[in-house]
């Protein structure tokens, strides 16, 4: 899982990224090879346009041999004004991931992964192990949910709290909640709304993540009645301009405010791009989804010859 891979400078973190990927997929650790790629949008910067998806997405994804799910980014979802060929917003995402069967994509430089078979933009992924419900935040830059997607949430959520002691309720947004950098911040639009759906259903997902901001934080928000939810940021995959974290000392920025109560940045990565790694297995007290964070070896102190680093684990009983 991952985020904002994209760019229209240089590609060499993407390259990277996907590199460290691919390798540990034909090296695979204890809980096997993984099934797909879930990316948490911004695959094509800056206006998701046709011309540029075979260079910032079927060129670098070439090797990744599982499939790719994704839900839109707000750059895939923008529209370039000076652009001579007329196009409507979404466009060439829905005919890349919203297909209705796989085919060659025209504008893919008849690239060998072919067009996925999603129903919607937002959409839920359905396993035996997880409901994963993926939304679609739209362009702007904090992001914002219309009344339809919101009933279609409100089900959603329904219908996976019904199999909650057999599936994971797994929430994916790419507008990132809950945010310490100093380039976007935290959506107070995306919080009111999620906040909004929780508490007209009572149910809250086991874990929320996002893109949107060009690093890896893992927050946490503790809810009534005991129950803590992981927020995880994972914007970090390949686009060259990292963001950073806010200093406690830089004055600029401030947690306070009502909608940031009980929330705590537990582990961040602002220096290094990379990805997530997830597995979510049954055993037999439940549902168990363990994180990785690997960072490609990027950073200016140590010098590209330093090794892949796990940056960061996390465990969620169920």
């Amino acid at each position: 899982m991952l985020g904002d891979t994209g760019g229209l400078r240089s590609a060499d973190f993407q390259r990277e990224v996907v590199s460290e990927m691919v390798r540990q997929y034909q090296q695979p650790d204890e809980h096997g090879k993984p099934q797909f790629l879930y990316h948490l949008g911004d695959i094509v910067y800056n206006h998701g346009e046709w011309e540029e998806y075979e260079r910032q997405f079927f060129e670098p994804f070439q090797h990744y041999p599982a499939p790719i799910f994704a839900i839109p980014g707000n750059h895939d979802a923008d529209v370039n004004p000076d652009n001579p060929a007329v196009y409507s917003s979404l466009d060439a995402f829905r005919a890349v991931f919203c297909d209705s069967s796989p085919r060659t994509v025209t504008f893919s430089g008849n690239a060998e992964r072919k067009s996925m078979v999603q129903p919607n933009l937002y959409w839920s992924l359905i396993t035996p192990v997880a409901r994963i419900i993926g939304l679609y935040g739209n362009v702007t830059k904090f992001g914002k949910i219309e009344a339809e997607q919101r009933r279609w949430l409100v089900a959603e959520l329904q219908a996976a709290n019904r199999e909650r002691k057999e599936k994971a309720v797994v929430l994916c947004v790419h507008h990132a909640p809950y945010s310490a950098d100093i380039n976007h911040g935290s959506s107070l639009e995306m919080i009111r709304f999620l906040e909004g759906v929780f508490a007209e259903t009572g149910i809250v997902p086991d874990v929320v993540f996002s893109g949107h901001v060009h690093n890896y934080q893992r927050f946490a928000k503790d809810y009534p009645g005991g129950k803590t939810v992981p927020y995880i940021v994972a914007g970090g995959g390949g686009y060259d301009e990292l963001h950073p974290v806010a200093s406690l000392t830089d004055n600029r920025f401030s947690a306070d405010n009502p909608l940031l109560d009980g929330v705590r940045l537990v582990n961040y990565c602002d220096r290094r791009h990379g990805f997530l790694k997830i597995s979510i297995e049954k055993e037999a007290g439940g549902v168990t989804l363990k994180g990785a964070f690997y960072t490609i070896p990027e950073d200016e102190n140590t010098g590209r010859g330093a090794s892949v680093k796990l940056a960061d684990e996390f465990v969620i009983n169920l």
